[in-house]
């Protein structure tokens, strides 16, 4: 990366699924991210439990004694549902404070293969890029092709003038872990002229978060 400017990052939020899925690859991929993030000493942020690839990636970064964070709403901590959490736990009421403070305590972004849930984060992060909320970098880990449909929609989207090519940036993509936290740290962020003109009001105190719920 001899030329490019680096970003620094410390710790990574991981979306994926709950489940391990059909394909072994994803479950051998998510331990791989964990053992990259461990040996780049990059903490995780993920969603809690130990359930599906969510588990894989969690132990993985545990195992190389990095720090794991995990942010589950309560919900999800009743009965075990989810099954005990590697590392420290913060327990929170509802999906959108979980979000939230994923943003706030994570320098970029990681999706692996999952379902509608792993989707709307990645899409909330996105949309939230893309509004000039943050500005940290954002990636799908593309393994054996699982996320070529939804490159291809989002590329469609970008020729029926839905998604701008500029915003289009926000979503970076890789085959490998290696590569994709590579293009991570040399993300550089282009705002919109127009959306970067709006202002959030950010958190004053602890007590305090950022109202991101957009009324329609």
């Amino acid at each position: 990366m001899e030329g490019v400017s680096v970003r620094k990052i410390k710790k990574i939020c991981v979306f994926c699924g709950a489940n391990s899925g059909k394909d072994v690859a994803f479950v051998n991929a998510a331990f791989h991210l964990g053992e990259v993030l461990g040996k780049r000493k990059i903490d995780l942020v993920y969603g809690g439990g130990k359930l599906g690839l969510m588990g894989c990636v969690s132990t993985a970064v545990t195992q190389h004694e990095r720090q794991v964070l995990g942010i589950i709403p309560s919900a999800f901590t009743i009965n075990n549902l989810v099954g005990e959490t590697c590392g420290k736990e913060i327990k929170v009421a509802t999906m959108q404070e979980r979000l939230v403070m994923m943003m706030e305590l994570s320098d970029a972004f990681i999706a692996l293969p999952g379902g509608f849930g792993t989707l709307e984060e990645l899409f909330q992060m996105i949309s939230w890029a893309q509004l000039n909320i943050h500005n940290k970098p954002i990636g799908v880990l593309n393994i054996n092709g699982f996320f070529n449909g939804l490159l291809s929609f989002v590329d469609h989207a970008v020729k029926q003038e839905f998604i701008t090519p500029r915003a289009r940036k926000i979503l970076i993509s890789a085959t490998t872990a290696d590569e994709l936290v590579d293009k991570l740290q040399a993300f550089r962020f282009e705002p919109d002229p127009a959306l970067s003109k709006l202002k959030w009001s950010p958190s004053s105190s602890q007590k305090e978060k950022l109202d991101l719920t957009l009324r329609l």
